[in-house]
This record gives C-alpha cells, structure tokens and sequence, in this order.
C-alpha cells in the first residue's frame, strides 16, 4: 500500500483481462483476505482529518452560539450539559445530511467531487426517489423540483437555526435546552422531504437523530432516561439483527481491510483455509459473535447499573466496541455516527448513570416502542418494505443490493453518463486520469469482489449469467455495483439497495431511453427474519422484468465468492414473464 497510489492486485494486468470472469474475481478476492481494497495510506488521513474537523467545529459552534456555557477551552467544565448533547444531535444531523458524514470520499468510490448530498439536492432537475408515489397525493415524479429544493433547504436552515438560536432557558441548567417548537418545525420539514425523496431523508439518519429530536420534544425531565433508551434500542436492534448466517462474512471482510493490521498471517486466519476457501473460518465467527453478546449484554448492564464501577466498566466495553468499528473503516464509512455514540456513553451513562429510570413518564415509551422496537421488528420482517437504516439492521451482512450490467458496445455506460443530470460523472471517468483506465477497471473489479466476498454477493455473482444471457455473454457488459450507480446518481450511497433498484432503473430509462439488452439489473431482497431464502429479480430497463425468484442462504453461505469457478447456482424461478428476455411486463410509470 502507498501514501497515494492504491496497491494494485499482484496479478499481470493483461494475462487477468484475458481471464474468464470467475477467474478473474478468484485473485481478486484473495487479495482482499489479506490486503484490504489497497487504499492509499492519504486517503485514511483525510478521513481522520474530517474527523477532526467534525469534532472541533461542533464544540467549538456549540460553545460560541450558547449563552452561560463557556469557551471552547472550558469544553472539559461544560461537555457534559444537556444542550451539548442536543446541539451536538442536531450538529450531526446537518453534517450527515449535506453529505459531510456516511458515504463521502473514495472509501464509497467517490472521488470528484468527494461528497454528493447537497451538491445534488439544492439542484433541481436531479434525479429523487419518493418512497410511496402511488399512495402520497403530490409525490409523482423522479424529477427534483423548486419545492423539494426549498424543503431540502427548509431542513438545512431548521438544523442551523437549532445550533445557533434554538435553545431556550431551563432551570437550573447550564445553556437551557432546544426549543421543542423549532425542533417540531424541522421534523415536520424532514417528513415532507422524506415523502418526496427517501434518499435525502435517509441521509440524515432519522433513525437515530431524528429519534433523538422526538425524545427532545418532551419535557425536559425525560432527556436522560429517554435517549438512554433510544441508544439501548439502537444497539439491541442492530445486535438482534446480527443473529443470521451473513455476519460472519461481513466481520471477516471489514477486518481484512483494517488498516492498522498489516499482518497477512493474522488476516488469513480470519478464512477457513486461505487461499482457496474464503468462507469465515473459526475466528471469524467467535470474533463476530463477541460483539453480538457484547452488543445485547454492556447495554442491559448499562440499564441495570446505576452508575458506578459496573455501569463504567459497560460504558468502556461500549466505548471499545464502536473504536474497533471506526478503526476499521467500513466501506460505508459511518465514523461520524460511532463518535456520537462513543459521546453519548459518556454523557448518558457515565455522567449521568445514576439517573433513576422512574423519571421517565410513561407517555413517552409510545415514541420509544414504535420507533425503537415496533418499526425494526417490522423492518426484519418485512425487508422489501422498510430500509435497512429505520430496521437498525447496522453490519448485519443482510442489505438488500444490486448489480447494474451495461452493455459495452452500445456505449450504455457513457450514455448513463450523459442522459441523467448530476453532479458526478461515473464512477470510471472520476478516477481514470488519476490512475489510468486498466487500473481503475481493475480496481473497480475489486470491488465486485468485495461483495462476492459477502453473503449475499454469491448469489448476484451466481445470477449473472441469467442476467447476461449465458455464462459467454457476460463480458459483452461492464458489471457495476448498484451503490456506485446510486453515488452518482442520486447523490448519496450507503448500503440500502431499495436506492438503485427498479425505481431508480425506471428513473433512468425515462431520461436515457435504453434499447432492449443494454442495460440489465440484478437487484436481491435482504433475508426476512423467518425465512431462509432471499428474493431475487432480474430487470432489463427497456423491457422490463426478465425473472424473478428465491436463492437459499443455505446455497449462499456454501460457497466461495469465485463460485468455485462453475456458474451452477440454484434458483427456484417464481415468474418469468411470456418472452423471457423481451420481457411482457411493464415498468412504472
């Protein structure tokens, strides 16, 4: 790994393209085991960089815009008053919501510019994504408009005015706290612009800071019980999501790429016979399970605990687990999340663990069940209805997902380039004058072999060939990740495959105008909890859906991400409409 040029698989370039498709991703993977993507050593400093950045400027906006706090250099006298943890709520909702946090900079393959967010918001004629277009009255369309600008805007300014006026007097407490009226003013904002474009909305991460400004609109007595609860259903819901058979894979994965861990022979132990079988071995399970068990159990501690040594020695368990997640700088890159977390367990449960639960009122365990519990329950149940993010299913290795196949000699690519109005070119045209062609498409290639490293990326692996038109025909297209196609299309990416799957294919078709067999798309439906297969469908843009289908985890979990270089991959076909790839039905209008 260099300080700037990534490090390159140790393949020849010219003998690898020559290569059969499987064969190509099988040294891919390989490297990954033990090297990570091979991300230059700058880019990990400019991530710290904006870490600082984030940290320091909410302290020190928080400390100049607060009467009776103090000075930033008195931060250690005021840090732990409860208008900080508000303010510092809503500072990381505005930053996550421009684009600043979760799905920025080249660890998500964006490189210019190296956000999206509000570069593509306060933009109209960019591409939106409503959630429910058929059933919310004034919410058709793909089209961003002068009103979803200004409700994007309205968002923006709600979050500006809450950090730099929005606090109003609370006795006896230093600074006061945030004005429940202004907080109700931006979440009503942020529900009108989630109607109207899911991406923006869940840019903002509303599962956790908009749950937050719930809690903060009840009288001020409820804060600290309150948002001790919210963390608790974040963590409780996230670890319950992790009791599946994709965990593992994803634990020995985001090691792989730690960047602090350059031993081959610690990451190799992390498969169960390096090179050849890369499925989780042994130590990856039990490292996996660790933070499951340590994710159900430090909070009940922290719960129970009242204060004191037991409740400090969760806090640090807790503080430990959310470092080793940033330290490893998961491709989605939510570091900004895990420091607020890290800062809430001190302020919440250490500082304030001995607050009793009996000075919760009741009323407000409605919000907390229906937000914390009902809509993630809901969410495992029901995948292919509620995002992975309001489900809390964080890292679980069960995200629904896409691969886009676009067709080379029609130019399908370039034409994707230049039919939708954006702010970022494709992920290739980003990167090739930086590093040249051969070397991005190999890079880019890795990250195919990421996911194929995954669970779930078997079956999009194994479902190429149905999607091509056979197994020979699969190199007539250029094979991308349906999160890059949504970083420069919608303008933000992170994890949620409901962002680039038929509503976003449709999107794309009405503005470019594909012809049958250019652009193809694999998308796969995230697991429910009560069963073991995953829903798969296979689109053409122009014609519509080719196949659709179940693939058995069971079938997913067995196998190697190369396939073992053999495309038989079991499916169960539910529909294929009459015409096969000609396709019978129609996309939305």
């Amino acid at each position: 790994m260099g300080w700037i040029q990534p490090a390159p698989p140790p393949v020849d370039p010219d003998q690898w393209k020559a290569q059969p498709y499987l064969a190509r991703l099988k040294p891919l993977a390989q490297d990954w085991s033990v090297n990570g993507f091979g991300t230059p050593y700058l880019i990990y400093f400019l991530y710290l960089a904006k870490l600082v950045v984030f940290v320091v400027g909410a302290f020190a906006l928080i400390s100049l815009t607060t009467p009776g706090l103090g000075s930033l250099g008195e931060v250690g006298d005021w840090w732990s008053q409860p208008v900080a943890f508000q303010k510092l709520a809503a500072w990381t909702m505005l930053w996550e919501v421009i684009g600043l946090g979760s799905g920025s900079m080249p660890l998500t393959f964006r490189f210019v510019p190296p956000i999206g967010g509000i570069l593509y918001w306060l933009r109209p004629g960019t591409v939106r994504l409503p959630p429910w277009p058929d059933r919310v009255p004034l919410t058709r369309g793909t089209t961003r408009t002068l009103a979803d600008v200004a409700l994007y805007a309205g968002v923006l300014a709600a979050l500006v005015y809450l950090l730099v006026a929005g606090e109003e007097p609370a006795d006896g407490v230093a600074g006061g706290r945030l004005d429940p009226v202004a907080i109700a003013v931006l979440l009503g904002l942020l529900a009108l612009l989630g109607l109207r474009d899911k991406v923006s909305f869940l840019s903002a991460r509303p599962e956790v800071y908009g749950f937050l400004m719930v809690i903060f609109l009840f009288p001020f007595d409820n804060l600290i019980v309150a948002s001790q609860l919210v963390f608790v259903c974040i963590w409780w819901g996230a670890a319950a999501s992790k009791l599946n058979r994709h965990f593992p894979f994803v634990v020995s994965v985001m090691i792989s790429n730690t960047p602090w861990n350059r031993s081959r022979k610690a990451k190799a132990k992390l498969y169960r016979d390096y090179p050849e079988d890369l499925r989780p071995s042994s130590v990856a399970a039990l490292a996996a399970h660790t933070g499951t068990v340590m994710e159900f159990g430090l909070p009940l501690l922290l719960l129970v605990s009242d204060g004191g040594t037991l409740g400090w020695i969760a806090v640090i368990g807790m503080v430990i687990f959310h470092l080793h997640i940033t330290s490893t700088f998961p491709l989605a890159v939510p570091l900004e999340w895990n420091l607020f977390m890290i800062y809430g367990l001190f302020f919440l449960f250490g500082e304030n663990g001995g607050v009793p639960l009996s000075t919760l009122d009741p009323v407000v365990l409605i919000p907390i069940v229906l937000i914390g519990v009902v809509l993630p329950v809901l969410g495992n149940l029901r995948p292919d209805l509620i995002s992975f993010l309001p489900s809390m299913r964080y890292y679980a290795g069960n995200w629904a997902t896409s691969q886009w196949l676009l067709r080379k000699d029609t130019g399908a690519e370039e034409r994707l380039d230049t039919g939708v109005k954006k702010t970022a070119r494709v992920v290739v045209e980003q990167v090739e004058p930086l590093y040249g062609r051969d070397l991005v498409e190999m890079m880019l290639a890795k990250g195919l072999a990421f996911r194929a490293m995954h669970s779930h990326g078997r079956a999009l692996t194994g479902l190429l060939p149905r999607a091509a038109g056979g197994a020979d025909r699969i190199d007539d297209f250029h094979v991308r990740e349906g999160e890059l196609i949504s970083g420069v299309i919608n303008g933000w990416n992170f994890g949620d495959g409901h962002f680039h799957g038929p509503q976003l294919i449709a999107a794309v078709q009405e503005r470019c105008g594909f012809a049958p067999g250019d652009v193809r798309v694999i998308t796969l439906e995230s697991q429910p909890a009560h069963v073991q297969r995953q829903r798969y469908r296979i689109y053409d843009a122009a014609t519509w859906l080719i196949e659709e289908g179940y693939v058995d985890v069971a079938e997913m979990v067995n196998r190697g991400p190369w396939l073992e270089e053999s495309w038989e991959f079991p499916v169960e076909v539910t529909e294929r409409p009459a015409g096969g790839a000609a396709g019978a039905s129609a996309p939305p209008a």
